[in-house]
């Protein structure tokens, strides 16, 4: 145990921590959502993770995503994997440069316990929802963060027991109306904190959350 884990041992315990530790979680997309999702569940405890991503980091990632100016043009998914385990050496990352799509999507994943859908455009959101929904795995999305302001309509709608999306469910990234770091870290956390409650919550049991069911 390395002292990152020792740290955050005497907040949550040997036991919680442990179990954390036993979980595994699949992470589409490591952009703004993804990336930051990552830290917080790294920074929490969990430290079997498996990102994929296609995509390299570049200068208009910065502003909100967990990457840093000297790794510009590296694949987003090795850099991010860097990252991490610099908050915990021993966190194991399966690192997969890959386009996720509808051929693939449950495969790639097939292994976790838990999925998160970090993507940007609507159809791939549509496309793990579809893939994941009724899969028997914790499933968290988001809809609707771009921009600035009202971060208190970033909120948590529950599907079913294991499905629950994040976000303001109006706001898209468009003309006037950017991804900006505040809003996006919010639902990252917020999914992140979903995921948490649920592995150290009874997994039997709904999640020990306030939302709006739908």
């Amino acid at each position: 145990m390395n002292e990152f884990e020792i740290g955050l041992m005497s907040y949550l315990g040997r036991e919680k921590l442990e179990k954390l530790g036993k979980v595994k979680v699949g992470i589409a997309g490591a952009g703004g959502l993804g990336s930051n999702c990552a830290l917080h569940l790294v920074r929490s405890g969990f430290k079997n993770l498996k990102i994929v991503d296609f995509d390299v980091v570049e200068p208009s990632n910065l502003n909100r995503q967990f990457f840093f100016l000297d790794q510009l043009g590296r694949p987003k998914v090795l850099a991010l994997k860097e990252n991490l385990a610099r908050i915990n050496p021993d966190v194991m990352i399966e690192a997969i440069q890959q386009k996720v799509d509808r051929n693939n999507a449950k495969q790639l994943f097939d292994d976790c316990d838990a999925v998160v859908e970090a993507f940007d455009k609507v159809e791939c959101k549509t496309m793990m929802a579809e893939a994941f929904a009724s899969s028997g795995k914790f499933f968290v999305c988001a809809s609707g963060l771009a921009g600035w302001g009202n971060s208190d309509e970033i909120r948590i709608r529950k599907v079913h027991d294991r499905f629950y999306i994040v976000g303001d469910f109006v706001t898209g990234v468009k003309e006037g109306i950017p991804p900006i770091s505040p809003r996006v870290n919010i639902a990252a956390a917020k999914q992140a904190d979903l995921i948490l409650s649920f592995f150290l919550d009874d997994a039997d049991n709904t999640v020990n959350v306030n939302c709006q069911e739908g």
